[in-house]
């Protein structure tokens, strides 16, 4: 790591069932269904994350670095069993995550250990700032040239 890395979280919650929607196929489908939903988020992270956020971090001149998809991490995280690596019957904010969860709180990390995943546009109450008719895949026409005026 170098002053001009960003060191990125993403590929934590996408092997550890740290959103929301694997509580819900859990609940639908209990681990074999949860083992399914892990493995398609992890095969589509590439399209989905990592050219955006690589591009958006190398805008700003820094050089992006993935700790949860480095290949030794995915092969170890694979091979622990689902119902290890998250329980999802145990209350949001303990169940997701597991392993991080228990790796911070033996790190001395105890309340951050057990607090639920915010997104950050929602934690720091940026959304509310924006349009509520928006959705994140539209093109934001303030920042649109011709609607500058100069």
């Amino acid at each position: 790591m170098t002053a001009s890395d960003a060191l990125c979280g993403i590929g934590a919650d996408e092997q550890l069932a740290g959103y929301s929607r694997h509580r819900a196929r859990f609940k639908t489908s209990g681990h074999e269904g949860l083992i399914q939903e892990l493995a398609m988020e992890l095969g589509r992270i590439s399209s989905r994350n990592l050219g955006r956020d690589d591009r958006v971090i190398g805008d700003h001149g820094k050089e992006a670095r993935f700790p949860y998809l480095d290949e030794n991490v995915v092969s170890y995280l694979n091979s622990v069993p689902v119902w290890e690596k998250a329980d999802l019957s145990l209350p949001r904010g303990v169940g997701e995550k597991l392993l991080l969860r228990l790796a911070a709180k033996q790190l001395g990390l105890g309340k951050s250990a057990v607090l639920p995943k915010r997104a950050m546009q929602f934690g720091s109450r940026i959304a509310k700032m924006e349009n509520s008719h928006e959705k994140a895949s539209d093109k934001c026409t303030r920042l649109l040239t011709e609607n500058i005026a100069l």
